[in-house]
């Protein structure tokens, strides 16, 4: 299971407020640990792109250089 499937919504949970509250919400991640705001960068980042596990793996490109001697 995905980090997208594992994400439940609170629907129960809603506030309005102004978009330009920039405080409050570097407020929030403060408390947050490294790990954590890995983990919702990543969560956000399969949100947005989709998560699909044959291309998770890093891009690999060589390139083959001339070396010219002087």
């Amino acid at each position: 299971m995905n980090a997208v499937d594992a994400a439940r919504l609170d629907r129960s949970a809603f506030q309005i407020g102004p978009l330009n509250n920039d405080r409050e919400e570097m407020e929030y991640w403060r408390t947050k640990t490294p790990q954590e705001r890995m983990e919702a960068l990543e969560l956000m980042r399969q949100i947005i792109y989709g998560y699909d596990p044959a291309t998770t793996r890093l891009q690999r490109v060589f390139e083959v250089v001339k070396l010219e001697r002087s």
